[in-house]
Formats: C-alpha cells, sequence, structure tokens
C-alpha cells in the first residue's frame, strides 16, 4: 500500500481532507484517528503533525506527505516537493515595530524571533547578513515587547495580527508558500503514487474549469470556438434545428462569466455552465 502523511490538525487538515475524498480516497470519520486504510484504493493515511511530515517522509518511513512548503524548507528533510495543491497560500515576511526597520540589511546584529529558523537562517545567509535567529514555537508577536527581539520572521495572511501589536512587514517576501506533496529525495517512486498524483491533478483541473454548453448558429461557430477553444478542442454536435450546432468546451472557471457575455453578444443562447466534479486530462 502506498503510505500518506496528512495534517492532522490546522489549518491544511481540513482542505487536505476534501481534496483528497474529492480524489475518491476514505478518509477519517473522527478527528482523533490516526490511521485510515483505503483497501479499495491500496493507500493507507497517516494523520501526523504538519512540521512532522517532512521528517517521516524524508527519512523513507512514509512515502508520500502532504505539508505546507515552509515547513518542508524549514525541516531540512531529504524530500522534494512534487506538486502544488492549491490551497493554504501564506507569504513569509520580516516584521518590526514601526518605523523601525526598512530594509533586511539592517537585520545585521540583531535577534530575529520565528518559528521558521532553518527558513530564516538560509534567507539571511543568501543576503550575507548575520543575525542571532530565536527559535519560538507560536505567538512570535510578542516577542518583541518582552525584549527577546528585535524583529520577528513569521507568516503573513492579512497583516491584522501585526498592525495590532504595533509591527509593521518590511523589505522583500521570504517565501511564498502553500501545500504540496512531498516525497523521499532519493529512491524510486513509490509504488502508486502515480496514480495518487494523477488523481488530485483531476481535482485540481476540476476546481480550475467549469464545462460550458451552447447553441450557436453554423456560420458563428469558429468566431465561437475562438472564444472557448477548450482543452484540446470543443466538442461540436449538429442540432435538430437546421443551421444550429451545439458546443461544449471546458473554460477557466475565472473567465466564465465574461466568455458568457462574449459569446451572447455573438448570438449562442442556451448557455450553461456546470461544475467538473473530476477528470483526467
Amino acid at each position: 500500500m502506498l503510505k500518506v502523511a496528512v495534517p492532522n490538525k490546522g489549518a491544511l487538515s481540513e482542505a487536505a481532507a476534501l481534496m483528497l475524498g474529492e480524489a475518491g480516497y476514505r478518509q477519517r470519520r473522527n478527528a482523533k484517528d490516526l490511521v485510515t486504510v483505503d483497501a479499495d484504493n491500496q493507500v493507507e493515511f497517516f494523520y501526523l503533525r504538519p512540521r512532522d511530515i517532512a521528517i517521516y517522509v524524508g527519512e523513507g518511513t512514509l512515502d508520500v506527505g502532504i505539508t505546507g512548503r515552509d515547513l518542508l524548507l524549514d525541516s531540512g528533510a531529504k524530500a522534494d516537493e512534487a506538486m502544488a495543491l492549491g490551497f493554504g497560500e501564506s507569504t513569509f515576511r520580516f516584521a518590526a515595530p514601526a518605523g523601525t526597520l526598512s530594509s533586511e540589511r539592517e537585520l545585521a546584529g540583531r535577534r530575529i524571533a520565528t518559528s521558521y529558523p532553518g527558513i530564516v537562517r538560509a534567507h539571511l545567509s543568501t543576503l550575507g547578513v548575520e543575525a542571532d535567529v530565536v527559535r519560538l514555537d507560536g505567538a512570535v508577536e510578542t516577542s518583541i515587547r518582552l525584549g527577546v527581539a528585535d524583529a520577528i520572521a513569521d507568516v503573513v495572511e492579512t497583516g491584522t495580527t501585526l498592525r495590532q501589536a504595533g509591527l509593521e512587514v518590511f523589505g522583500d517576501p521570504i517565501l511564498s508558500s502553500e501545500a504540496v506533496v512531498i516525497t523521499r529525495h532519493e529512491g524510486d517512486e513509490p509504488e502508486g503514487f502515480a496514480v495518487f498524483r494523477r488523481r488530485l491533478e483531476s481535482v485540481l483541473v476540476a476546481r480550475t474549469y467549469v464545462m460550458m454548453d451552447y447553441d450557436i448558429r453554423v456560420d458563428r461557430v469558429e468566431e465561437a470556438v475562438r472564444l472557448t477553444p477548450g482543452i484540446e478542442s470543443p466538442t461540436v454536435s449538429p442540432l435538430h434545428r437546421e443551421g444550429w450546432v451545439a458546443v461544449r468546451s471546458m473554460v477557466p472557471r475565472d473567465t466564465a462569466q465574461r466568455v458568457m457575455d462574449d459569446l451572447y453578444a455573438i448570438g449562442a443562447r442556451g448557455i450553461l455552465v456546470t461544475d467538473i466534479l473530476s477528470c483526467r486530462i
């Protein structure tokens, strides 16, 4: 069986379980369950702390893992990112009391509190900046007020928490992170991983595209197809009504409404948009 590590809690857990469910995999029913066996699909899921997943995969104890890119890089584990999953997006940045620091170079000789010391040390090394990196497991925003650090490096989403603590970001983003699938750095591809990856890719495509159907006069088909080229080519079928055809095509979800407006403007009628549950490209 393919052994897959899944976040047991936190921001990544629910989204990962949802995606795996959409991919046809059985998931745990009780949040306290540590292992779920999906015998039909030959996959065994292990629910672990997101921060530990890269270690287990890197050591070869488990075949595949779902974790954050930031956690993978910070771990130093012998594991590689195999694919991005499109959820759990975050940005990792430096922050300090408002008006005190304006560039990363000014961090030289200062104390930086973070829950991701591996990422921070690597980033500072690329800049040629020497600083004292202080590891904290959480709530790094209060470290400056408590006199533990001069600046922090942390995940920034809206920035509200930082502003409430009297902090502001500075310098360029250290890292853009999201949920990723990881595999061991060395060795052959785990048996069953190709199917696992293809299923997750199908979910990503299904979330990105919608299926669009519409009727159009034959003399406007080429114009309509330019608006809805599809993945390879749209399906065009004759209608009982002479001089008209039905067109079916996959369209990017974020442009669907605009495409519908454009199709209607050139005479398309009966325009329907439906969700795609899954697909193989």
